[in-house]
């Protein structure tokens, strides 16, 4: 009776290892299959506005700084541009500017850093993440900018602000905006504002994490009617 038992036991416990075993490799294919897809053959650089000791406008009821929602916008855009096959470069994946602690003129240096990301990336677009301001807390909506005397930006700018029209409820137009982002590559870019923090209601649902992956799934959506047409 004993013997059995043991057997028994050995039986279970083997058992037990060989599911332990099978549920690590199927999480570990998930993982791995979630970006083994086909690339696309285009690579995208995701800017996360500001960080550092340059944190951005404040939220009016919450003082939740830009950056953060930035980059919590742009680190979803790139899970959602790897799955669909894309290269992204991030000119910032972390809540640290692109400078040293002891450098002077930390947002010149930021700047810099971030335009030697771009050119060195050989990207085909650059789309830069922010949140808007504004003195009265009545205005809304997420909205595109493009450099001043593009018609290759104001036309990516313009198919963008569709996809945010349609998906976001905004009913802003795209716009030239004199940006350093903008400017400081021969890379087609459009800077992004998600939204004003400084308006209570749209504040609310910028500082929610289910809001920031929407906004990020309509930027990744826009990208794609703009990248994806190109290659066919």
């Amino acid at each position: 009776m004993f013997i059995l038992l043991k057997k028994r036991n050995i039986l279970i416990g083997l058992l037990v290892v060989a599911l332990t075993v099978s549920l690590c490799f199927a999480v570990t294919a998930t993982a791995t299959s979630a970006y083994s897809v086909p690339k696309m053959g285009k690579t995208v650089v995701i800017d996360a506005g500001h960080g550092g000791a340059d944190g951005g406008v404040v939220g009016v009821t919450t003082s939740v700084k830009e950056s953060d929602v930035n980059l919590s916008v742009a680190r979803s855009l790139k899970h959602f541009l790897k799955t669909k096959g894309y290269d992204v470069v991030m000119t910032r994946s972390t809540t640290d500017g692109l400078y040293g602690m002891t450098t002077k003129n930390k947002k010149l240096k930021d700047m810099q850093e971030r335009k030697k990301v771009i050119e060195k990336s050989g990207a085909d677009l650059v789309v830069s993440i922010h949140c808007n301001s504004y003195p009265r807390g009545d205005q809304r909506g997420a909205q595109v900018f493009y450099a001043p005397g593009s018609e290759d930006g104001k036309v990516k700018a313009e198919a963008m602000q569709s996809v945010l029209c349609g998906t976001l409820g905004t009913e802003r137009k795209a716009m030239s905006g004199d940006y350093f982002i903008l400017q400081c590559s021969a890379v087609p870019s459009l800077l992004v504002e998600c939204g004003f923090l400084t308006t209570p209601a749209e504040e609310k649902l910028l500082v929610s994490a289910s809001y920031q992956e929407k906004v990020a799934y309509a930027i990744f959506t826009g990208i794609h009617t703009i990248l994806g047409e190109e290659g066919v």
